[in-house]
């Protein structure tokens, strides 16, 4: 893709702009606020800078192929440097083109047993545990908001929050009905059976303004339920926040009621945030929206069969057969199939919208 060089010239004199401010800046929100624009404008600056020195260089070299006594070494950087820049050209390309402003958040994980009894319930707890593994392995903290579990064992849901650097970018696509076909231990005959779970990946942005007022919501405590136990509180120290205006309700049922009503505020806030990205997403049109999906969380994203061992995204139509692996937490190759579809739809629009 060549990059029209008067977008390029306009990322780097607002680079600069911002440089320059920053440092004669004294109000410290304004700090702040060009401190967090120059932190994400200098990787695609960076970039538009190295382009335009390969650039330069290759102009150089091309005038240095013309001297015959220094054609050969010229001809052979200058190749070199032809097939650096088409990736080059596609980082910065990448750059440039619509990203989503919550790739680096935090991230809210919700779990919840679909069609399937029982059986639902335990593939609900074992999709936690492939999440929880892959957070460990990046180096994620999770931490669980709230879980009911199921008879059997499992979940019949399960929220919880995953704290690093860059959680929603890499999970933001798992958001959907998983879908799992195996012989459950309880089947004598053993027959196949299918059963579901739903996941939903919410951003967490700290810094969001969400407006919620007194009058338009009802905080409850109650007795919650656990496993058994010493997990059993013996307070009503859970929380329950009901928002009349969304129909929205989040519980939280750590031992502490104040740290409870905490935990259900935050959710609150993260779901009516998310529900304004759902609406802002809506509004998009069709030709705009992602080939990997729009987020449905009603759309049945993928399939994991036991007796065949193997695992099929719908979207893309990608089929591995390793489901064990996947199961135990390598789920990198689904998740950066996805993000590669992301990337290349991305690149089509940018591509559309320069002609």
């Amino acid at each position: 893709m060549r990059l029209p060089q008067a977008r390029l010239d306009q990322v780097l004199d607002r680079f600069h702009q911002v440089e320059a401010r920053m440092g004669a800046a004294s109000d410290g929100q304004e700090i702040v606020r060009l401190s967090k624009e120059h932190a994400e404008m200098k990787p695609v600056a960076d970039a538009v800078m190295a382009l335009a020195k390969t650039r330069a260089e290759m102009a150089d070299l091309e005038v240095m192929a013309a001297d015959p006594e220094m054609a050969e070494m010229a001809a052979d950087e200058l190749q070199t440097l032809k097939d650096r820049l088409p990736e080059m050209e596609r980082d910065v390309a990448l750059l440039l083109a619509p990203r989503d402003a919550d790739e680096n958040a935090s991230a809210v994980l919700e779990v919840r047993a679909g069609t399937g009894g029982d059986e639902a319930a335990l593939f609900a707890g074992d999709l936690f545990r492939m999440y929880s593994r892959y957070a460990a392995n990046r180096g994620w903290k999770v931490e669980v908001d709230s879980a009911t579990e199921g008879e059997a064992g499992g979940y019949k849901e399960i929220i919880a929050t995953v704290t690093g650097e860059g959680v929603f970018g890499r999970l933001k696509f798992e958001s959907g009905v998983h879908r799992v076909q195996r012989v459950p231990t309880t089947e004598a005959g053993g027959r196949i059976h299918t059963s579901a779970a739903t996941v939903a990946v919410l951003p967490e942005v700290e810094d969001v303004e969400i407006d919620i007022q007194d009058k338009d919501i009802r905080i409850d405590t109650f007795r919650a339920s656990g496993s058994g136990g010493q997990h059993v509180n013996k307070t009503d120290s859970a929380v329950r926040i009901t928002h009349f205006p969304s129909g929205i309700v989040v519980t939280s049922s750590e031992k502490s009621q104040h740290v409870n009503r905490d935990k259900a505020m935050k959710n609150l806030r993260v779901r009516l945030y998310d529900m304004q990205r759902q609406m802002k997403d809506n509004a998009r049109s069709d030709a705009r929206k992602s080939q990997v999906g729009s987020g449905d969380r009603s759309e049945r994203i993928r399939t994991y069969n036991f007796p065949q061992g193997r695992v099929t995204d719908h979207r893309i139509g990608l089929t591995l057969h390793s489901l064990p692996q996947i199961l135990e937490g390598d789920i990198d190759p689904l998740l950066n199939a996805l993000i590669s579809e992301d990337q290349a739809a991305r690149l089509a629009d940018l591509e559309a919208e320069f002609g």
